[in-house]
């Protein structure tokens, strides 16, 4: 009896202190096949450029546009003016109200002829010449006012006008220049944007149309990526022993044409290890994983995949790793 009593504080012990290694079930580490992700870097570029230009001679009397603004199509960028054409305006609408006075008196004329005519007091002959007279003036009239909207068509052109919805990227002239037909006066970009990256050349058939790309952060900040874009277009040339893609991505109309981002794309497949996070710590700013034999291997880190995270290096194939923070 005395025995007993004695054995049961002992008892009581190991029953109310558990082994803290086998508390926790050990992780093994398998190698597993994953996406052979990259890191790049793209620009932002404007999917088309165009140009604005002039359309008459003449000088520049207002430039309504500075570098970085925002136009929409039709949008008046600057103007153009020729005093000559103003003063051949002035010249046909005199000659226009001339003839129009030539044509009430031709009109009266025919009248007077054809009155004359019915009563058989002027030939016939007269009563044509007025008519033809009259016709003459008309044709005349139509002439001047043809000429007098090319001059006031000419005028409008002096407007240059903004040919797509864009940014401007550089403006190439100041007010008081003289320009000439054809001549540019602003680069635009238009308001669609993509990121174009450049990829090794021995990861050219692992890219197709369609792919994901997981982009960075604005400013470079860091990989971690913050949205997603696709694949839109792989060039079939080379530059430089590289291939060029355009991605289709969200969000980038406010950046900068020419600023870069980081970009993420997928290029094969490799092998890697992924440990649940809580299986690996960190101490002094150095990664560690905790062995079931209690041993701390020091391990350098990639990215999360999945809610795991790839173990670049220090770890083998069948190591059993314990929680950081259940380990004392």
């Amino acid at each position: 009896m005395r025995a007993l009593l004695l054995a049961l504080p002992a008892l009581f012990g190991l029953l109310g202190s558990p082994d803290p290694a086998g508390a926790a079930e050990p992780f093994v580490v398998q190698p597993v096949e994953v996406a052979d992700r990259k890191v790049v870097f793209a620009t932002v570029e404007s999917v088309d450029r165009t140009v604005a230009r002039a359309r008459i001679t003449g000088t520049l009397e207002e430039l309504g546009i500075d570098e970085g603004d925002q136009v929409r199509e039709g949008q008046v960028l600057a103007r153009i003016d020729d005093p000559k054409l103003r003063l051949e305006q002035i010249a046909i609408e005199a000659q226009i109200k001339a003839l129009e006075a030539d044509r009430e008196l031709a009109r009266i004329e025919l009248k007077r002829a054809r009155t004359l005519r019915e009563r058989n007091a002027v030939p016939q002959a007269r009563l044509d010449e007025a008519l033809a007279n009259f016709r003459v003036i008309e044709a005349k009239i139509a002439a001047e006012q043809a000429r007098r909207d090319v001059i006031l068509q000419q005028l409008e052109e002096g407007k240059v006008r903004a040919p797509v919805d864009g940014r401007i990227l550089k403006v190439r002239v100041t007010e008081g220049t003289v320009m000439m037909p054809g001549e540019i006066l602003a680069d635009l970009a238009t308001e669609q944007y993509i990121l174009r990256a450049r990829l090794p050349e021995r990861h050219a058939r692992f890219v197709a149309e369609g792919d994901t790309v997981w982009i960075g952060p604005r400013g470079l900040a860091s990989d971690e990526p913050v949205g997603k874009g696709r694949i839109i277009k792989v060039y079939p040339e080379l530059e430089a022993g590289r291939v060029v893609v355009d991605i289709e991505a969200s969000g980038i109309g406010g950046y900068f044409v020419g600023e870069r981002a980081r970009v993420s794309l997928d290029t094969g497949e490799r092998t890697v290890f992924l440990v649940p996070p809580e299986y690996v710590g960190q101490r002094f700013g150095v990664d560690f994983v905790i062995l079931e034999s209690g041993e701390e291997v020091v391990v350098q880190r990639g990215m999360m995949r999945d809610g795991r995270l790839e173990i670049l290096a220090g770890l083998e194939a069948g190591d059993r790793l314990l929680p950081v923070e259940t380990h004392p």
